[in-house]
């Protein structure tokens, strides 16, 4: 089923909104600036970020062998548990703007870990380093599962996390990491994946999914060709996905990363900057975490 909100192009399936959640999930179709201002009117309307008070903790923590390098945010003002979220980092590695996504969660009222899927914290500032990391982790998807879940269990442990309250956010190859958790059946409320890898989703897992999923897409991505967006849905269906996939059109690979434009330029590769689509993508994907944990 396709559907056009304005700025997006989504298709969902299993998806039957009630009347609340449809009246949460309008958006204005008279075209950007109207967009604009409906996310600032979104983003202004419930909790105010500035009166959060974030704290933050660097942690090492092991699984599968391998020590790793988190970073914890919450709001120390906030009182009592609150449902948890992990973060999962773009192919350069758990650095400071999967660091900032966290802080941003917290700002929002969740605690949350951004994890290292690489081990003992290691980034790359270059293309060729990024993906010698990426294809490592990837080679051996028992061990990133297992890395991922050393993460969701430390992040379970928290005071501060109601441990029956846990999502997921993803960027680049962090994006097919939530989702392939999602499809092999980690305990997970909901996953979001920003320009992520849709190929890690197409894989065997659980006869029925129960977390929901919403994948943000850029148009113009070349890393998401047709037939594995067509692959992706149909990996959806197949599981019975209470899923959206969000088409953000004329948007190229990592939209929501400020520095993409640059690294694109500099390394002659298809990324760009889009700060309506980070805006979009990260509202939307609020309205749908408010949702999911209402209860």
């Amino acid at each position: 089923m396709m559907q056009y909100h304005g700025f997006f192009e989504t298709s969902s399936s299993n998806f039957t909104p009630s009347p609340e959640r449809s009246a949460r999930a309008m958006v204005p179709q008279e075209g950007a600036d109207v967009w604009r201002l409906a996310i600032l009117a979104i983003l202004t309307a419930s909790s105010n970020p500035t009166m959060a008070k974030i704290q933050t903790e660097e942690v090492t923590y092991s699984g599968g062998g391998v020590e790793m390098k988190g970073y914890f945010a919450w709001d120390a003002d906030q009182q009592g548990p609150r449902p948890g979220i992990i973060v999962v980092h773009e192919w350069w590695g758990n650095n400071e703007y999967a660091h900032r996504r966290a802080r941003m969660l917290a700002e929002l009222g969740y605690t949350a870990l951004a994890i290292d899927m690489y081990g003992e914290g290691k980034t790359a500032d270059h293309p060729d380093t990024a993906a010698a990391f990426m294809n490592e982790a990837l080679q051996n998807l028992d061990a990133m599962r297992a890395r991922f879940e050393a993460g969701l269990a430390l992040l379970k442990k928290q005071p501060t996390v109601d441990p029956t309250k846990t999502g997921a956010i993803g960027y680049c190859f962090g994006g097919g990491v939530v989702l392939h958790m999602a499809r092999m059946g980690a305990d997970l409320a909901v996953v979001a994946s920003f320009h992520g890898s849709l190929g890690l989703a197409v894989a065997p897992g659980v006869e029925k999914m129960h977390t929901r999923v919403v994948a943000y897409n850029g148009e113009a991505d070349p890393f998401n060709p047709p037939e594995q967006i067509a692959a992706f849905k149909a990996e959806m269906e197949q599981a019975g996905a209470d899923y959206q996939f969000i088409q953000m059109p004329g948007v190229l690979h990592g939209f929501t990363n400020p520095k993409a434009t640059e690294n694109g330029e500099k390394y002659g590769l298809p990324l760009k900057y889009s700060a309506l689509a980070d805006e979009a993508s990260w509202a939307h994907m609020r309205l749908l975490f408010e949702d999911v944990f209402s209860d």
